[in-house]
């Protein structure tokens, strides 16, 4: 089963704190729902630069999911060349103190090396 297309039956098994982790569990989630809290609306060529080290593809898979879990939004406008924005959906902008607490909790607990 690929990790962006949960149907009923396995929302209906998933409680609600495994949802939430696997939203933003992805690898690339975290850091893309960062960048669009600080960037939004941004564009896919300018999303990749500030991720660095995503590729094109690994960033439209994970743009996909977002969607498909409902925290992104994508906008295309019918202009030539065709423009396409991504933004934060209002659950999306939800997640931005969450992920600011997450931030915090790893700056005071993070081992120093």
């Amino acid at each position: 089963m690929e990790a962006a297309v949960i149907n009923e039956f396995d929302r209906k098994k998933l409680c609600p704190a495994a949802f939430s982790f696997q939203v933003v569990g992805g690898k690339w989630n975290l850091p893309l729902l960062a960048v669009l809290a600080e960037h939004e609306p941004i564009r896919h060529n300018e999303l990749k630069r500030k991720l660095g080290g995503i590729t094109a593809t690994t960033l439209a898979n994970s743009l996909k999911e977002l969607i498909a879990y409902g925290v992104v939004h994508r906008e295309a406008y019918m202009e030539m060349p065709l423009r396409v924005e991504y933004s934060l959906t209002e659950a999306g902008r939800e997640l931005v103190p969450l992920i600011e607490a997450i931030v915090t909790w790893g700056g005071k607990h993070m081992p120093e090396s």
